[in-house]
């Protein structure tokens, strides 16, 4: 959920951040110079190198292979877990790899949700962002993934305006308060539906997948994908073919580490 922007531009936010088992395959080596492959649109992965090989005194010369798996400009976090990892892979390289707070630091700088990638498991994301308290929740559930043919995702700047035009951080400290509270009672996964939606988009898809037996379902981040979680395989690898026709779908489960 989303609160008012804070004196540094940014906003209040109180999140839960989830990794599932969907994930980029990233290969970063030693080399005579930095150089990305697979992926011509990266830029984090490259900005990640440049920042650490500038950060530990040493010339950036590596060379980082991405696979795309994640859809891009999807709401799931692609760039950001490939940022961490690249950070995290290349610092493992150095004479001197710098220790974790230093690398938790670099990955802040990158973006507010990068430095989740750098932890294992649920957490919950607190003041800009990049406050992470360890979260322990049921991971014994399935994920239904859809992402909508023919929706592009607007610039984060662009969901984020809207949001203020519309008022949409009035609520915020109560909406934070029912979301620590739910946190407090969750002892299954069905306990999850008791969270607040998401404040930053919505779709018509997450009651469908409701229809089609999830616990809980809404759009990931600022969307466009929608996620639905499923106590049962099986549901999951229905709801998953039954809303083929309205985009792309994957069934996946949670991942504690990437």
């Amino acid at each position: 959920m989303v609160g008012p922007r804070r004196e540094d531009g940014l906003h209040e936010v109180a999140s839960v951040l989830q990794r599932i088992d969907l994930a980029d395959r990233l290969e970063v080596e030693p080399a005579p110079a930095l150089r990305v492959s697979g992926f011509a649109a990266d830029t984090l992965v490259a900005r990640a190198l440049e920042l650490l090989a500038r950060t530990a005194g040493v010339d950036g010369r590596w060379h980082a292979h991405l696979e795309k798996r994640i859809p891009v400009a999807a709401g799931l976090g692609g760039g950001s877990s490939d940022a961490a990892t690249a950070l995290r892979l290349a610092n493992q390289t150095l004479v001197a790899p710098l220790p974790p707070e230093r690398l938790h630091e670099l990955a802040a700088e990158l973006g507010v949700d990068v430095p989740f990638f750098l932890g294992s498991g649920p957490q919950l994301a607190t003041g800009d962002g990049r406050q992470l308290e360890p979260l322990a929740l049921p991971q014994d559930f399935w994920i239904v993934l859809v992402l909508p043919h023919g929706e592009d995702k607007e610039s984060t700047s662009a969901v984020y305006a809207a949001f203020d035009e519309r008022g949409g951080d009035g609520g915020f400290d109560e909406r934070r308060a029912q979301l620590l509270a739910a946190l407090e009672r969750v002892r299954r996964p069905s306990d999850l539906a008791a969270f607040p939606d998401n404040d930053l988009a919505t779709s018509p898809l997450a009651d469908e997948l409701r229809g089609a037996g999830a616990f809980r379902a809404d759009v990931s981040g600022a969307g466009p994908a929608v996620y639905g979680l499923f106590v049962r395989e099986r549901d999951a690898h229905a709801a998953a073919a039954a809303l083929k026709p309205r985009g792309r779908a994957w069934v996946t489960a949670p991942a504690w580490y990437g």
